[in-house]
């Protein structure tokens, strides 16, 4: 609750008019019965029709008016919701973007949509209830009270020996549906993670035709949902219908009690029909706001996996008064990096790595699968932190900067090319926001991108589709390469981002980046060791340790891993070279 509060009290003045159109409405709504007993009892009764028309007209104007209040009341509930549910997914949002790579991990993507989406939404319906039902119904329930006590205390008894029974079957209730709404929205978050998996991998799945086998998989996890929300519903469908069998006996003991006492002249005719409004009221009103307290697991649920979300700290923190300018650029430097992923496992991916690189020089890394390439490069940016040693970017360990600042030196171009749904200039200007049209051709051009581009009749404003997946996988890893490129950064990244290029527009590529990249220290990670075969510095790995370090021609003589690599990809006149 202290998360929905914490959002509410954000919107003071709404929630003051809030409380000004609840009060309003409860003043008329109670009022109405009271003029009722009088029009009765003073009008009709005696025939004084002129005091039948002015109470009459006074009715009307006081439904007109109460109808005024209830129509300001949903529109300022619907302000103040919309306002929080904003409120919750922006700053959720913001918390996201903090999360180290661990978070993502521990937490699940899928649950963190969920929580963004469904969870909010949870809230924002149940504060809808809270701020119009659940704020009216407990002052309308204390002055109806008092108004049937006013009334015929005697009569006021049967109210009271009702109340205890529909506490106790909203407590049952409540405590009844929470475990099921905690059930519920984890089975929410297995069908939001198989639906995403699926849709991703629908050319794996299609290519294995194993359809049926996701329908299958769905469709347990959908049935587990299912039988959640029919638990919920069902507690639901009972509770209504308890209530207003407990009404109806509470009203037909007052009608009959009443009539006896009328009959007696111990109450009025109009006291009596007040009197059964204000019962109405009173217990109705309990009932409402029973109905909002058994919504209240549901919305707790989802208040606490969003509070869950927010209190997940980072394991990469920002430094406040870190580093964001340094003298020199491009120089990088490893010293003695070890590093073990965050977890249960502590064993090292990579051990007692050191090198240097500086500006102007290419460094490559190869090795066998799982060696520990692409976990080396992606400690540069920090989306992991080293257990041990060093890594130095311009003579300033990467913790002690800010990170927007370290990230802004850095140019990387990931494994898997991924595009943005939007236009190719908008991806571009990704890397460079106010970027030209005449530095976008330029960027697209060094990425042996140009003759592809040329060819489209929109150019950079062609549309990309969701995931790029109206590019191919070679146009696409060359696009990821121009966003970088037009950063212009000191230190460029590719982790095999040339895989899925054919030889001569490697070669291309490599020669044309060449030139660009004077001032830049360039890092590879590759596969192919034609990609590589030019570097500055070879680094091999294997199995996390470094086995070999110089040219391609020094670890060929060197390096039997290296080696044995080289030989399998080329000839032996290109190995004699």
């Amino acid at each position: 609750m202290k998360l929905m509060w914490r959002y509410t009290i954000k919107n003071k003045k709404l929630l003051f008019f809030n409380f000004m159109f609840v009060f309003g409405f409860i003043l008329i709504e109670l009022g109405l019965p009271t003029l009722l007993a009088r029009l009765i009892d003073n009008g009709i009764l005696k025939n004084d029709v002129e005091y039948v028309k002015t109470i009459g007209l006074s009715m009307i104007g006081i439904v007109a008016i109460g109808i005024i209040m209830n129509i300001l009341l949903g529109f300022v509930t619907a302000r103040i919701t919309t306002n929080i549910v904003e409120s919750i997914r922006n700053d959720l949002f913001e918390k996201i973007q903090s999360y180290s790579h661990n978070e993502y991990e521990e937490i699940g993507v899928s649950s963190l949509i969920t929580r963004v989406t469904n969870d909010a939404y949870q809230i924002m319906l149940f504060m809808q209830n809270i701020l119009r039902i659940g704020f009216t119904t407990p002052l309308m329930f204390i002055v109806s009270l008092y108004m049937v006590v006013r009334t015929s205390p005697s009569l006021g008894w049967y109210v009271l020996g009702a109340l205890p029974f529909l506490l106790i079957g909203i407590l049952v209730i409540a405590k009844k549906s929470e475990p099921i709404s905690k059930g519920q929205q984890t089975n929410l978050d297995r069908i939001n993670a198989i639906l995403r998996e699926n849709l991703s991998g629908l050319r794996v799945v299609r290519a294995f035709v194993n359809e049926k086998f996701e329908e299958k998989r769905f469709e347990t996890v959908n049935e587990a949902y299912t039988e959640s929300s029919k638990k919920l519903f069902r507690l639901m469908a009972i509770a209504q219908p308890g209530f207003f069998f407990l009404f109806n006996i509470v009203m037909l003991l007052i009608i009959w009690s009443g009539s006896i006492q009328i009959d007696s002249g111990d109450l009025l005719l109009g006291d009596l029909i007040a009197f059964i409004e204000y019962i109405f009221h009173a217990l109705f009103s309990f009932m409402l706001f029973a109905t909002v307290f058994m919504m209240y697991p549901r919305a707790a649920v989802s208040a606490n996996r969003i509070e869950e979300a927010f209190a997940a700290e980072p394991l990469i923190k920002d430094k406040e008064d870190g580093v964001t300018t340094t003298e020199t650029k491009g120089y990088l430097e490893f010293k003695n990096v070890t590093f073990a992923y965050p977890g249960p496992s502590e064993t090292p991916v990579i051990r007692n790595i050191s090198f240097t690189a500086n500006p102007g020089e290419t460094v490559a890394f190869i090795g066998s699968t799982g060696s520990g390439k692409s976990t080396l490069i992606q400690l540069i940016p920090r989306f992991y932190d080293v257990s041990q040693g060093q890594i130095l970017i311009d003579g300033v360990d990467v913790r002690e900067y800010k990170l927007a600042a370290l990230r802004q030196k850095i140019g990387y171009i990931p494994q898997k090319a991924l595009l943005f749904t939007g236009t190719i200039g908008e991806n571009l200007r990704y890397g460079k926001e106010d970027a030209t049209l005449e530095e976008m051709n330029r960027a697209l051009e060094i990425a042996q991108a140009s003759d592809f581009i040329s060819q489209l009749s929109e150019g950079v404003n062609t549309r990309v589709s969701e995931g790029g997946t109206n590019f191919s996988g070679g146009q696409k890893q060359r696009l990821a390469i121009a966003r970088a490129v037009i950063r212009q950064p000191e230190i460029f990244i590719f982790d095999d981002s040339f895989s899925a290029l054919d030889y001569a527009t490697d070669a291309r590529l490599r020669e044309r980046l060449g030139k660009e990249t004077t001032e830049s220290t360039t890092l590879i990670v590759a596969q192919r060791v034609g990609t590589i075969m030019d570097a500055d510095k070879i680094i091999v790995l294997n199995e996390g340790d470094v086995v070999g370090m110089g040219t391609h021609k020094e670890l060929l003589k060197s390096c039997a891993i290296y080696y044995d690599i080289a030989a399998s990809q080329l000839s032996e006149e290109e190995l004699a070279k």
